[in-house]
């Protein structure tokens, strides 16, 4: 059910919608994909310093992969061999077959195109794994653009940078105030707050929850993306 909000819902022309968690439904993938990193540079499963990482990593779901390995391993040359792992695990996990939509999240995607708003995808990983995910669901061409860190200068969330991108790129939204930002953590929310978007809302089918998301500043928070087109249509 859609939480109660005392502001009214802008019009909304530009619709930012997450992956992992808000569109797509990946059991766990992250973490599985993470440990195959992790071995590869030495960290055993079940040590102290294997838990302490692995709490980061989900401390930290949202956030550019790249960014999270710099945090865990320290120097460069170490984050890219991890990112590196990551990316190759990952990509493995999804062409088995061990990914899906989130349930109405393809048509939710319809709706809000067939409303007149600007979809785009956006996410955390590299554009090699974002294509991985797109071919697997067989949704290329469900939206004029994806974008990863690298398409927007190389900064993920939470910085506002991919949602700017997708403002710029797009030009479907006159102004900020018309732009929707939507994910599953507190790092999508963050990203939405810092670009100025008019609405941020949070969804329950991933990483974070309520108390994440509001303390990170969303205006609303959905059971689902399949939600959100009744919401914005609210707005009228």
């Amino acid at each position: 059910m859609t939480t109660p909000t005392l502001t009214p819902t802008p019009d909304i022309r530009l619709v930012a919608l997450d992956m992992a968690g808000t569109t797509v439904a990946d059991g766990g993938l992250v973490e599985r994909a993470f440990d195959a990193a992790a071995g590869e540079l030495g960290v055993e499963p079940g040590t102290p310093d294997h838990a302490e990482k692995l709490a980061h990593v989900r401390a930290t779901m949202g956030e550019s992969k790249i960014s999270v390995f710099r945090h865990l391993f320290g120097t460069e040359a170490l984050a890219q061999r991890a990112n590196a792992a990551f990316e190759r695990a990952y990509g493995e996990l999804v062409g088995s077959g061990l990914i899906a939509p989130v349930p109405g999240a393809r048509e939710a995607v319809g709706e809000l195109t067939a409303d007149g708003r600007t979809v785009v995808l956006t996410t955390g990983f590299a554009r090699v794994t974002q294509d991985a995910i797109l071919d697997a669901l067989g949704w290329r061409g469900l939206v004029p653009l994806t974008l990863c860190p690298a398409d927007a200068g190389g900064r993920g969330r939470p910085y506002p940078d991919m949602v700017l991108e997708a403002f710029l790129r797009t030009r479907a939204a006159e102004d900020m105030a018309q732009v929707a930002v939507v994910g599953d953590t507190s790092y999508d929310m963050l990203s939405g707050v810092r670009a100025g978007a008019g609405l941020v809302a949070g969804v329950r089918t991933g990483a974070h929850g309520d108390e994440a998301f509001r303390a990170a500043g969303a205006t609303h928070v959905l059971d689902s993306v399949a939600d959100l087109p009744a919401l914005l249509r609210g707005a009228g």
